[in-house]
């Protein structure tokens, strides 16, 4: 039997789809598990039971209905934040500055309300939502216009852009834009309790999470069914095959920077509309940098960002109880965190390295033994 012939094999086909697959699961997973040994080591060091985290990490991130809703909670946003990362990437681009996106988004979320609060409610709400989307997309679709039209490295301009977008926010919340009455908090007018965004049905959760899984569907669908989204993955893979095919390369770097940066301030405007009522120095909470992991994590995948986002959330839940019960710094998690991408990284070198990964591999082991 020719391997022609075993490869047209329903058991050959089956194997050779695991196989492409395959790899996308078990090296991220691999991972994983290599930070996490790694960050086993360190709590050993310093005399701490990695058996005692897992248990807390369980017990604060879902271990119970608050714990639940706590974790959902905290990742909410951070659906946001992924996709921020994982829409450009499709075009190879590494953009790391969603925090200031979400910043600048919750900034001008807050700004937008006080001047409408004459309108209805929703109207008010849908504004907030637009001027948010238009600050985002215009803070880092200026990273791929520099990027597009000027060769500027996406991961340096999104970096410096997000230090830039923070210190301008807290320079705009402190001075021009502060709320006189905030005397110990600077923070803006506060948006008013009618504006304000309460929970989902049923989960105690605001709709920041609703939001962000049909956010991740809708990527999704923007990736894998339609025009723009194959013309994205072929730029990606090559764009001087894209230029050569008349794709406007440029135009889908910018738009889809754009894109993502609308995407990371709806996480600040949830956060402002839904949580704190004002936009305040928390809205810089670190959200844009926990989304770079979620975005490797789920190898880019939009459909596989919330599952990840809810780990993430849970881990990030449990912080607290973790720093009253094992007397650790509430940074633990972060030194976690910094272990998880250091390992990702490495293991992207691995990606195409293992023969068992190979679809050729199964159908020439059954043409031998045929």
């Amino acid at each position: 039997m020719t391997v022609a012939a075993t490869q047209r094999s329903p058991t050959i086909r089956v194997l050779a789809w695991l196989a492409c697959r395959a790899e996308a699961v078990a090296i991220p997973l691999g991972a994983v598990l290599a930070g996490l040994a790694l960050f086993s080591l360190f709590l050993l060091a310093l005399g701490k039971s990695p058996a005692a985290l897992v248990d807390l990490v369980w017990r604060g991130g879902f271990g119970s209905a608050f714990a639940w809703q706590n974790s959902l909670q905290r990742a909410a946003p951070l659906l946001f934040a992924a996709l921020c990362v994982a829409l450009p990437a499709r075009l190879g681009l590494v953009v790391i500055g969603g925090e200031g996106a979400i910043v600048l988004g919750g900034l001008a979320a807050a700004v937008a309300a006080p001047p409408l609060s004459g309108l209805p409610a929703p109207l008010v709400v849908a504004a907030m939502a637009l001027a948010g989307m238009l600050a985002g997309a215009a803070w880092i679709g200026a990273v791929g216009a520099l990027k597009a039209y000027r060769g500027v490295d996406a991961t340096i301009a999104s970096l410096l852009m997000s230090y830039i977008a923070i210190a301008l926010a807290n320079h705009l919340i402190e001075g021009p834009l502060r709320d006189p009455t905030s005397l110990n908090k600077p923070s803006t007018l506060p948006v008013g309790e009618a504006n304000m965004l309460g929970p989902m049905p049923g989960l105690g959760v605001h709709w920041g999470l609703g939001a962000g899984i049909l956010a991740c569907l809708l990527a999704w669908l923007l990736m894998e069914r339609t025009t723009l989204g194959f013309a994205a993955r072929i730029a990606g893979g090559n764009v001087r095959a894209a230029q050569i095919q008349g794709l406007p390369v440029r135009h889908l770097v910018v738009g889809f920077t754009a894109l993502g940066g609308a995407c990371a301030a709806l996480a600040g405007f949830f956060e402002v509309a839904a949580v704190q009522g004002t936009a305040n120095a928390t809205l810089a909470a670190g959200y844009g940098f926990t989304g770079i992991l979620i975005a490797f994590l789920a190898r880019h995948n939009p459909l596989a960002i919330p599952p990840v986002a809810l780990a993430l959330g849970g881990l990030e839940a449990s912080s607290g109880l973790i720093q009253r019960r094992m007397q650790l710094p509430d940074a633990t998690i972060l030194v976690l965190e910094g272990l998880l991408f250091l390992c990702l990284l490495v293991g992207e070198t691995a990606y195409g390295r293992f023969k068992i990964f190979s679809p050729h591999l199964w159908a020439s082991a059954k043409a031998r033994t045929a």
